[in-house]
C-alpha cells in the first residue's frame, strides 16, 4: 500500500516537472519571437539592401559649394531615397571655399564629398576609395559607360569619381527632350520698359547697347545692367565667338591655347569696358561676394537688365509676383550676334567621393548605384514619381510644378541630391513648353558645338603645370578688372596686352606645349 502511494507520489512528481519544463519552453520561445518581431534573420539579408530589414544608416555628407541652395536632408525626395536604399546623409555645406582644402589638409574629412572644384585634388588614393575597386568588391553589376570611366581615370589607373550633369553629343543627339540644363547664360530685361521705350529690337550687340543708354536716359535712378556675380562674363564671351572663359582652352586646327589669347577676347573687353565707361554697369558688381545682391536689384524694381543664367527671366518672374509686384521680364535671344557660338567642352560639374574615412564604403558604393540607376536619375533630378511627375510616352517628364520656382524645387529637394546623375536627364528637367528657358535652351542648340575632348586636359594636383595654371589664374582674376575698369579702350586695350605678357612670363608658353601633348594623346578617346 506505501509502495504503491509512492510510485505515484513519483509520477505525479515527474509529471510536474515535465510539465513546468514544457511551460518554461514555450514562454522563451514566445518572448524570443517578440524579440525579433520584424527582423529577418541576418545569414538571409546578407545581399538585401539596408532598406529591405528596415535598417537606416546615417553617412556624413560635405558639399563643397558655399551656394548651394539643400542644406539639410528632408523633404519628399530625400525621404524616398532613405527608403529606397536605407542610407540618410547628415549634411554639411562649406562656409567659403577653402574649407575642404583645410580639411584635406588636416585628414578631417567625412564619409563622403561632394565637390566641382576640387575633382583632381580628392582623386587620390590617400584620400579617397577608388570607385572601381569598391564597384569589383561590392557592386559589380554597377555599370558605367567606358567614355566617363575614360575621362576620370587619373594616372594612376583608377578613378574615383564620376560626375554629373555630363553627356556625349551622341546622347544629346538621341534625346531630343534633353535641351541642356540651367548652367547656360541668359539675360532678362524689363517688358514694360521695354515697351515705353518703344520695344526698339534688341538683335545685335549695337542694339542692346542703344536700349541701354535709352534706359539710362529715361530712368537716370536705374541700373541698367547689373550682373550675377559669377555670370559676369558667360553671356558675351559667346556673342564675341570667343570658345572658352578666360581661364580655359580653345582649339583652332587642331592646336590648342590658352582663351585669353584668342583673337576675340580683345573685341569682348573692349566692350565690357564700354559698358562700364557710358554707365550701363556698376564698378562694384565686379566685387561682389553674395550672389543674392543682384537678384534684389531685379526684383525690386532697380534694374532693367539681369544678367545670369537661361531660367533668370522665368525665376525672376515668380519672386516678382510672390512680392506683389506687376510687372515681368523677357529673355533676350541667345544670340544677338552672327559670330555667337558655344562650346561644350565640359565632362559634367560636380562629382561625389567615398573618402577613406568613410565608415561604410559598401554601402555608400551601393547608395551611388541606386542614384545612377534610371528609377534614382528620375529621382533626384524630377522628384518622386506620380506626386511631382509622370512619364510622357514621347520620351519626357510632364512636371507637375515649374522647374523654375525655386523656393518649390529646394524645399522639396529636387535636383540638389543628384550625386550622381547624367546631363541627359538634367537635360530634359528644362523640358517645359512654353517657357522662356525652353524656349532660350533651344535656341542655343543651333549653335553649340561640342568638343569635350578639351576636358580631357586635366591637371595633375601638386604637378608644375597645375602650379603655372594656377598662378596665371589667379593673375587674370586681379588684371580682368583693370580692362573692365579702364578710363579709354585705350587703356583697356593696353591692360589686356599686359595680362596676355605677363601670362607668358608665369610660364604660358611652357603650360600650352604640356596642353597640346596631353590633347593629342588623349583627343581619340571619343572617337572610339
Amino acid at each position: 500500500m506505501n509502495r504503491s502511494k509512492g510510485k505515484k507520489a513519483l509520477l505525479l512528481s515527474l509529471v510536474f516537472m515535465m510539465t513546468i519544463a514544457l511551460m518554461s519552453a514555450c514562454s522563451k520561445d514566445n518572448d524570443a519571437q517578440k524579440e525579433n518581431t520584424g527582423v529577418t534573420n541576418p545569414s538571409e539579408t546578407a545581399s538585401e539592401p539596408p532598406a529591405k530589414s528596415n535598417e537606416v544608416k546615417e553617412l556624413s555628407l560635405f558639399i563643397d559649394a558655399s551656394w548651394y541652395p539643400v542644406k539639410e536632408w528632408k523633404g519628399p525626395v530625400a525621404e524616398k531615397i532613405t527608403e529606397k536604399t536605407g542610407i540618410k546623409l547628415n549634411v554639411t555645406v562649406a562656409t567659403d571655399d577653402k574649407q575642404l582644402p583645410l580639411m584635406i589638409a588636416s585628414g578631417d574629412l567625412p564619409d563622403l564629398v561632394f565637390t566641382y572644384a576640387n575633382i583632381d585634388r580628392m582623386s587620390d588614393s590617400k584620400l579617397s576609395y577608388p570607385l572601381n575597386e569598391l564597384i569589383e568588391n561590392y557592386a559589380p553589376d554597377f555599370k558605367i559607360d567606358p567614355i566617363r570611366i575614360a575621362i576620370h581615370t587619373m594616372d594612376d589607373g583608377n578613378f574615383y569619381t564620376v560626375r554629373n550633369s555630363f553627356a556625349t553629343q551622341e546622347e544629346m543627339a538621341q534625346n531630343k527632350y534633353s535641351v541642356g540644363s540651367d548652367g547656360n547664360p541668359g539675360i532678362a530685361v524689363r517688358e514694360d520698359i521695354l515697351k515705353e521705350l518703344g520695344n526698339p529690337p534688341i538683335d545685335t550687340i549695337d542694339n542692346f547697347i542703344k536700349v541701354l543708354g535709352m534706359v539710362k536716359q529715361k530712368y537716370p535712378d536705374m541700373i541698367p545692367l547689373i550682373m550675377d556675380k559669377d555670370w559676369i562674363e558667360q553671356y558675351f564671351l559667346q556673342q564675341f565667338g570667343v570658345e572658352g572663359l578666360l581661364d580655359g582652352w580653345y582649339e583652332r586646327d587642331g592646336k590648342v591655347d590658352y582663351a585669353i589669347r584668342q583673337p576675340e577676347m580683345l573685341e569682348y573687353f573692349k566692350f565690357m569696358n564700354r559698358l562700364y565707361r557710358e554707365g550701363y554697369i556698376l564698378a562694384e558688381n565686379f566685387a561682389y561676394t553674395n550672389d543674392q545682391i543682384d537678384d534684389q536689384y531685379a526684383t525690386s524694381g532697380k534694374a532693367f537688365a539681369h544678367s545670369h543664367t537661361v531660367s533668370i527671366a522665368d525665376s525672376d518672374n515668380i519672386k516678382v509676383k510672390n512680392a506683389g509686384g506687376s510687372y515681368t521680364f523677357q529673355m533676350l535671344p541667345s544670340a544677338i550676334s552672327n559670330n555667337t557660338k558655344a562650346v561644350s567642352s565640359g565632362l559634367g560639374f560636380a562629382g561625389t567621393f567615398i573618402t577613406k574615412k568613410n565608415k561604410d564604403p559598401e554601402a555608400s558604393i551601393k547608395f551611388l548605384q541606386f542614384l545612377a540607376s534610371d528609377e534614382g536619375k528620375k529621382l533626384t533630378m524630377f522628384g518622386v514619381e506620380g506626386e511631382h511627375w509622370t512619364w510622357n510616352d514621347e520620351g519626357h517628364p510632364n512636371l507637375k510644378y515649374d522647374p523654375s520656382d525655386a523656393d518649390f524645387v529646394n524645399s522639396n529637394g529636387i535636383k540638389w541630391w543628384y550625386l550622381y546623375n547624367d546631363g541627359v536627364m538634367e537635360g530634359m528637367l528644362s523640358y517645359v513648353p512654353g517657357a522662356q528657358k525652353t524656349k532660350a535652351l533651344m535656341e542655343r542648340k543651333a549653335f553649340t558645338v561640342y568638343k569635350p575632348e578639351l576636358g580631357l586636359i586635366q591637371l595633375q594636383p601638386d604637378s608644375d603645370e597645375k602650379t603655372i595654371k594656377t598662378k596665371i589664374d589667379e593673375m587674370i582674376k586681379n588684371e580682368k578688372i583693370k580692362i573692365y575698369l579702364a578710363k579709354s579702350e585705350e587703356e583697356a586695350a593696353a591692360n589686356y596686352e599686359t595680362m596676355v605678357k605677363n601670362a607668358e612670363k608665369i610660364g604660358l608658353d611652357r603650360l600650352m606645349d604640356w596642353a597640346n601633348q596631353t590633347y593629342q594623346k588623349k583627343k581619340d578617346l571619343f572617337n572610339k
